[in-house]
């Protein structure tokens, strides 16, 4: 390309090229780089301090970076010669280097954009998803401070991780430093979190027998079965339990992030108190709370649990269809009477819980919480007292009372999420991004409630999970 035509383009010629350059840079893997003094100066205070206040005399044409690999620096070289950097430069090798690296010589906006890579690689590679590498580099790498950049990386981290469950994480893939973070970050915390508690407890342990020893990893696995293979009724193995002590110790951080109370009475008497590696007050405080709590059934996973959302076949209203494995529900065209199905999710206990429905074609559809387990659904569900309801003109339905204008109309492509807060017993609701006032219900309401649609003629309405988007800037 022609010089003069972009700036960019021109200064990216500049980069490592020691025809143009005055400095030597040396780093940990014993890599030389180039750079032009001035630039490096003028783009970051850190190489001003290092090369023009006397550390270093203008005469010296080196400088070395202990702690800094070359692939790192290199990206950072690109940024602050071009103000840019490819996505594609950064990977799950390097994000958290570099991220390291622009810490270092305080490069605020590469920083910015190193987060919003990560966010568009979770993105495009759900299915790849490397957040528990990255968590346990970040915590191990970067000091703990309390600066904006910092804790904005790490919540993202955070819930990358928190999404995934536990035991579907190779042991090995987070540390123990990186699991801890997750569990202080998301203990008693309205997050989204993927794993119930015991799944935690297991996770912890069998990790942390990992690091012990061989021996008492394998002796941990047979003793602590998945929450699957419980309800399978495995024959959970007596096994004499290697380095107990060296276990009970190194697992004493985790203890502490981990809510006992969400366990199931039978698992804590049968599967965790016989292995003696959680203080026995511990254990009592949790049975003192079932003995003195009117509502001991908390939900089994801290925070909002994260649910996969399907409809129900055998709770469904006739000639409606259910398809994409179970995500979809449709009306065919034709059909000129309301009818209603229900999620198999039955949503119980203590708990706030949040999902989106997706209108996927243009329908007269209806939806939000049923709270009843007699609903009709051969019927609109709004006249039947059932939960809170709100339809395609902007009215609602709270328990039959009906409320007119009461949010935005919706249609083809519409957003709706749905706030259930099963504490308090009260409902809201976000169409398209406008958010609607909490709705009340009576006292004596029980607590079970499921999502719900009603929908006819030609309708289409998905339901998924609903994800909260962390904002960087």
């Amino acid at each position: 390309m022609t010089r003069g035509y972009s700036l960019e383009q021109d200064l990216r010629f500049l980069i490592n090229n020691p025809k143009y350059s005055d400095i030597e840079i040396l780093c940990e893997d014993e890599k030389k780089l180039y750079g032009c003094r001035v630039i490096l100066a003028a783009r970051s205070e850190v190489f001003e301090r290092l090369l023009y206040n006397g550390i270093k005399k203008s005469y010296e044409t080196q400088i070395f970076f202990p702690k800094i690999n070359s692939t790192e620096m290199e990206i950072v070289l690109e940024y602050i010669y071009t103000g840019s950097v490819k996505e594609e430069s950064l990977t799950k090798d390097n994000i958290i280097e570099t991220f390291y690296v622009a810490d270092y010589f305080q490069l605020l906006n590469l920083q910015d954009f190193i987060m919003k890579t990560f966010k568009n690689i979770l993105k495009k590679n759900y299915t790849e998803n490397y957040s528990p590498e990255l968590l346990s580099k970040f915590v191990e790498r970067m000091p703990l401070m309390e600066n904006r950049i910092y804790s904005v990386f790490l919540n993202l981290l955070v819930e990358a991780v928190a999404n995934i469950p536990l035991n579907t994480i190779e042991f090995g893939r987070l540390s123990i430093s990186g699991l801890q973070h997750l569990l202080s970050h998301t203990h008693e915390k309205k997050k989204i979190f993927a794993t119930p508690e015991y799944e935690v407890f297991r996770y912890s342990t069998i990790l942390v027998a990992k690091q012990v020893s061989y021996e008492a990893f394998k002796t941990f696995l047979k003793r602590l079965p998945t929450l699957d293979q419980l309800e399978n009724s495995i024959q959970v193995e007596n096994k004499f339990i290697t380095d107990h002590q060296k276990v009970v110790k190194e697992l004493e951080p985790l203890i502490k992030f981990i809510d006992f109370r969400r366990i199931k009475g039978q698992i804590l008497v049968d599967i965790i108190e016989p292995l003696e590696i959680v203080q026995a007050k511990i254990i009592l405080d949790v049975y003192r709370y079932y003995t003195k709590s009117n509502n001991s059934n908390l939900n089994d996973i801290r925070g909002i649990p994260k649910i996969e959302y399907v409809w129900d076949e055998t709770a469904c209203g006739s000639k409606l269809i259910i398809e994409d494995n179970g995500k979809v529900v449709y009306a065919p065209n034709g059909l000129n009477s309301w009818r209603s199905v229900r999620a198999k999710n039955k949503l119980e206990y203590e708990g706030i819980y949040e999902w989106d429905f997706i209108i996927k074609n243009l329908c007269f559809a209806a939806v939000g919480v049923c709270a009843s387990e007699n609903l009709n659904y051969e019927a609109y569900p709004g006249y039947q007292f059932a939960g809170w309801i709100i339809d395609y003109n902007g009215c609602c339905y709270s328990f039959g009372n009906c409320i007119h204008n009461y949010c935005p109309r919706f249609g083809d492509g519409a957003k709706i999420t749905v706030h259930l807060d099963a504490n308090e017993k009260t409902c809201a609701f976000t169409v398209n991004g406008t958010k609607t006032p909490k709705l009340s219900a009576c006292n004596n309401l029980t607590s079970k409630f499921y999502p719900l649609v009603s929908l006819y003629n030609s309708g289409r309405i998905q339901i998924q999970s609903h994800s909260k988007e962390i904002e960087i800037f």
